[in-house]
């Protein structure tokens, strides 16, 4: 069988426009299971309950995959052009995490890992197993161990060379392969990332209480978003760059050369009120190809709908007034706390006296009281 050496990898993988690669051997690699165990028993995770689900899988790669011996972990850059932490005081315009203002990111990174599968087989008789955040594996300690990065304060992987912006991608391998070098914790008394969290959802360094996160709140949690965080959610309408943002390693980090993943004109900071006028189907066209899609337009709504709320704009409360009779109940509440904000205190009175009779939901009531 011809053999495959780590520079012959290496090089696939970066002309296939990987921007760093890292390998560990799976023996090198702890078991999760009692830092995922705390984890889950403390709430940390929220409503992520596909989380509790695959624990025992997720805890070791090896529990994926029996077979694999090698673990390979590839990091692509998104870095945009400009910070986004300039974005949050565009209060009339739609905040938008840089990661999705591009094409997914899984499809674009799927495709890749595949045409390097397929290489491997057809050129070496390999078989290997390729995930993108769709598969029980603990990618960023791993990613750790590999030498891509190493877990900042945030939780997040921070590279030298890549700053906080990039994706990760994981192959396992059935054969035996040299490892790099684990990468070290360069964060030393920095905590700028959990300074600026709008939430103080870092709870301490390296522990995120996903419930207070604002990329979980507007992107996994399906419920009406607890009103302590409302104001702080800005007008941050997917997910929040903040803790990214503010990194000193960006310093290093360059804007991407994929043109897929740099930011389409039209999620550059549009303005709310533009999804204000979105129907299902538009919703659907309009986010084909974005991560976005995924959470559904009620749940995309609920945060436009904030964002309106903390506009300060008396203008855009005539799109909103719209929502009060939605059929969802989660958007007729956020529509209301979102007018009780940007409309006179009498006109929100005589709005509440024509609807609130209509009114059955106790929370939708809550928000009229």
């Amino acid at each position: 069988m011809k053999l495959i050496t780590k520079e012959v990898l290496k090089a696939k993988i970066e002309m296939l426009g990987f921007d760093d690669i890292g390998i560990t051997d799976i023996t090198d690699i702890p078991d999760q299971k009692d830092s995922l165990e705390e984890y889950l028993k403390n709430g940390y995770h929220g409503d992520m309950i596909w989380l509790e689900k695959n624990k025992d899988r997720r805890s070791h790669p090896s529990n994926v995959w029996q077979d694999a011996k090698s673990v390979i972990v590839v990091s692509k850059n998104y870095a945009p052009q400009h910070n986004p932490l300039n974005n949050i005081q565009e209060k009339l315009k739609a905040n938008i995490s840089v990661y999705a203002r591009a094409n997914d990111y899984h499809e674009l990174m799927k495709k890749s890992l595949n045409n390097l599968s397929i290489w491997l087989q057809d050129s070496y008789s390999i078989d290997s197993k390729f995930f993108v955040d769709t598969a029980p594996i603990m990618e960023k300690p791993i990613a750790q161990i590999a030498g891509v990065g190493w877990q900042g304060k945030h939780s997040n992987l921070v590279s030298r060379k890549l700053g906080s912006w990039f994706f990760l991608g994981v192959l396992l391998l059935p054969i035996k392969l040299e490892g790099s070098a684990p990468e070290l914790d360069h964060c030393g008394s920095c905590s700028s990332c959990m300074d600026i969290c709008p939430t103080n959802a870092i709870i301490s360094p390296y522990k995120l209480d996903s419930r207070k996160c604002i990329s979980y709140l507007t992107i996994e949690y399906k419920g009406h978003i607890p009103v302590e965080f409302r104001e702080l959610i800005g007008n941050r309408i997917y997910g929040c760059d903040d803790c990214l943002a503010v990194c000193p390693w960006n310093k290093f980090a360059s804007e991407t050369r994929d043109i897929r993943l740099k930011a389409k004109e039209t999620l550059d900071m549009p303005d709310l009120s533009f999804f204000l006028e979105f129907d299902y189907n538009l919703f659907n066209k309009f986010f084909e190809s974005s991560p976005i899609k995924r959470i559904g337009k009620d749940r995309f709504l609920r945060n436009v709908l904030i964002a309106a709320g903390n506009s300060g704009s008396h203008e855009i409360s005539t799109k909103v007034k719209k929502f009060i009779k939605h059929e969802s109940s989660i958007i007729r509440a956020t529509a209301i706390w979102a007018l009780k904000k940007i409309i006179s205190k009498k006109e929100f009175q005589k709005l509440r006296k024509i609807y609130i009779l209509e009114e059955c939901d106790p929370l939708v009531i809550c928000e009229w009281s």
